[in-house]
């Protein structure tokens, strides 16, 4: 048995899409279920579309999300280069593709821009979308054509040529196996006239080269892998094992885009997200353990991860349900840990000099995002301007009427206690609740209202007069007596 290795080959193209973390993820536990080694490489041929900064952010994902390769351009174990503008440098997509031509699986190609744009087909009126079916016309030219052109500098590019007779099949881990029609296979393109090999060949020479047992990718690569199976053929080099995962969509069914707002890794991170329940949730956008626990840990996921479960239909990335697991998350956090991540929120919103802690364990098992907290919290700051009929609550046996009358009651009682911990409140409203032999919530909901100013709070009326302090609880009391007085 060969030992597993896989690669995450990610192109430097701005911020890591959900779909690419959902492959780094399952390359990743691929190789770690088995024991085996997961690959870093950078695909960096299509400079056009390249970004500035766009590596370190996938380095800087793989480090968050504890994704550790075994093997990258920062960690060369002898089948380096990893970046493929450094091995296109030594010339190797090119030898790789004069051997095919020597072959005849591959050929020169000199059409110009123009004639290409004169191949164009409609294939759906729908959306007006159009495809270039290349027609072979430069398979044709003679060998001494062929060298004149290329002593005459006249730009090229090298396509592989697929028969137009007969079938190619291959065998997907998830989709079983496939046939294809070859007339149905375009003459797609391995070297560009820039002498940048394409995506598509570089992955075939690369993974070849750097023995990579598993190739995850998603289904829309489907359409492509038949070509990739002639070009292992034409070389006579075995094929790794296919896992192509499905269609992550949005609640609508629709393939998950960047205006959705959500769709890359950096764009959960800033609504709130912790590391730990998003690496979770993408792990389900395909793959299921077979049983109905759902929340799981890395090493969890290591142990559990089975390829074969992988799902063909497409995965919904349910919102809702990734609130629910990250709340689940930040509920399970050990203090330091949970301190550590919700106190610049806290901070953001809480100014005065309040013990942020304190409202940081009211609101822990509230949220469900970090960026919950600052909507729960911001009454810290400043009580708001509310409304009166919040006093009014049947439930509590409460109105305005009855509200100014308890508030105005404990408010000498408030005034004459120094001590404003926790218990020390606690002590003094119930024995006034005993006292005047009122049920609870009469005796609260009218305090707790005053000293927030909001419909629900984290925390009871004790909690927030305790982190506020005497002087401003007694300040808000005040704002509630003067408010109900006035009507």
């Amino acid at each position: 048995m060969k030992k597993v290795r896989t690669r995450f080959a990610p192109s430097p193209t701005g911020r890591m899409h959900v779909g690419n973390l959902r492959t780094a993820l399952y390359e990743y536990l691929i190789a770690k279920h088995e024991g085996g080694d997961f690959l870093l490489r950078i695909e960096d041929t299509d400079q056009e579309r390249f970004v500035e900064g766009a590596t370190e952010i996938i380095y800087n994902t793989l480090k968050k999300t504890g994704l550790v390769h075994d093997e990258g351009p920062d960690k060369d174990k002898g089948y380096g280069p990893y970046v493929q503008s450094e091995r296109q440098a030594s010339g190797i997509y090119l030898k790789y593709a004069k051997e095919l031509i020597e072959k005849g699986e591959a050929y020169y190609c000199f059409c110009t821009k123009e004639r290409l744009a004169s191949l164009k087909s409609v294939v759906s009126e729908e959306d007006d979308k159009e495809i270039i079916k290349y027609d072979k016309h430069c398979l044709h030219l003679s060998k001494e054509e062929i060298e004149a052109n290329l002593a005459a500098g006249i730009p090229y590019v090298i396509r592989q040529n697929i028969p137009q007779e007969g079938t190619t099949t291959f065998t997907d881990a998830i989709y079983g196996e496939i046939t294809v029609e070859n007339s149905e296979l375009d003459d797609m393109i391995l070297m560009k006239s820039d002498g940048y090999p394409t995506y598509n060949f570089a992955n075939v020479i690369d993974d070849h080269l750097m023995d990579i047992t598993h190739v995850v990718r998603g289904n829309e690569y489907l359409s492509s892998t038949p070509k990739y199976t002639r070009l292992y053929h034409a070389f006579g080099w075995e094929e790794p094992v296919y896992v192509h995962c499905p269609l992550i969509t949005n609640e609508e069914h629709k393939k998950l885009s960047k205006r959705s707002g959500h769709s890359s890794f950096e764009d959960l991170l800033e609504q709130g997200f912790v590391t730990e329940a998003i690496v979770n949730f993408i792990a389900l956008l395909g793959w299921s353990s077979g049983t109905n626990e759902e929340l799981f840990t890395l090493e969890e996921l290591i142990k559990e991860f089975d390829y074969t479960h992988m799902n063909k239909s497409p995965a919904v990335f349910d919102m809702a349900k990734l609130r629910w697991m990250n709340g689940e998350y930040i509920k399970r956090m050990e203090k330091e840990q949970y301190y550590e991540i919700i106190l610049p929120y806290v901070k953001e919103v809480v100014h005065k000099d309040y013990d942020l802690k304190k409202i940081a364990d009211l609101v822990k098992s509230r949220i469900e995002t970090l960026l919950d907290a600052k909507d729960i919290i911001d009454f810290f700051e400043e009580l708001p301007d509310y409304d009166i009929a919040m006093y009014t609550h049947k439930k509590m046996k409460t109105d305005s009427e009855i509200s100014l009358q308890v508030l105005t009651e404990q408010l000498p009682l408030l005034e004459a206690l120094d001590d404003y911990s926790v218990e020390g409140i606690e002590k003094v409203i119930m024995g006034y609740i005993a006292d005047k032999g009122i049920k609870n919530g009469t005796g609260l909901w009218p305090l707790r209202t005053a000293v927030s100013g909001k419909q629900s709070t984290p925390g009871g009326a004790y909690e927030i007069m305790n982190i506020i302090g005497k002087e401003e609880s007694l300040r808000r009391i005040r704002v509630g007596i003067e408010k109900l007085r006035q009507g």
